[in-house]
């Protein structure tokens, strides 16, 4: 796996995006990320859908390179940690998540987080609420037209289509715009939606090997 970086100032605080579908916050020494929707490939072949394990295992396999590579003091999942509840999958993540015992862990709860007392436990999680207020930042799963200043979120799966002489290529990417930083999907298991972006936005798209402002 080959982490790129792209270094960019929002609000004049020093971010980090990576190719690898998450943002590193350098003064608050946190990753930031959305969308892993961990569960899903077991909810599906739960549902009798053929899908194959590795996709969640190559997941946090980027995960603990990030985490490696940036040393983070904060994990901040930005909605849809999970996918459909408690299921094997969720087993295997917290697993893994007891590798980083002193990482600490926030969750800003999405539509696909349902979340019971007894999973929050399990998840150990030491921050879960529907917003988190950082800084001069406000991390919301979904973009709040009603609140004010600038807001870090998730939930779109945001994509870009770019056009070749050969084909239309649809590459996912990151939105900047005046007020919102919008996070591609962690997860690969995920589609893009091309349509429903920021206005004005500057978008910063991504491959296994680069990533570029187009």
């Amino acid at each position: 796996m080959f982490i790129t970086l792209k270094e960019i100032t929002i609000q004049n605080e020093g971010f980090t995006l990576t190719n690898q579908r998450a943002v590193f916050w350098k003064k608050e020494k946190a990753l930031i990320l959305s969308d892993l929707h961990i569960g899903k490939t077991a909810h599906f072949r739960k549902n009798g859908i053929a899908v194959a394990n590795h996709i969640m295992k190559s997941d946090l396999q980027r995960l603990s390179a990030l985490i490696e590579y940036f040393q983070p003091e904060k994990f901040i999942v930005v909605g849809d940690l999970l996918h459909a509840g408690d299921n094997s999958d969720v087993d295997e993540f917290c697993q893994w998540r007891n590798q980083y015992p002193d990482l600490q862990f926030y969750l800003i709860e999405g539509n696909h987080d349902r979340i019971s007392e007894a999973l929050e436990k399990k998840l150990c999680l030491d921050f879960k609420a529907s917003l988190l207020e950082l800084g001069m930042f406000t991390f919301i799963h979904d973009f709040d037209k009603e609140r004010s200043g600038f807001q870090i979120t998730g939930h779109i799966h945001p994509g870009v289509v770019l056009n070749s002489a050969v084909k239309r290529i649809r590459l996912p990417c990151f939105a900047i715009s005046e007020n919102q930083l919008l996070l591609p999907a962690f997860s690969e298991f995920t589609g893009l939606d091309t349509k429903n972006l920021p206005k004005n936005s500057r978008f910063f798209v991504f491959t296994d090997a680069e990533i570029y402002e187009v």
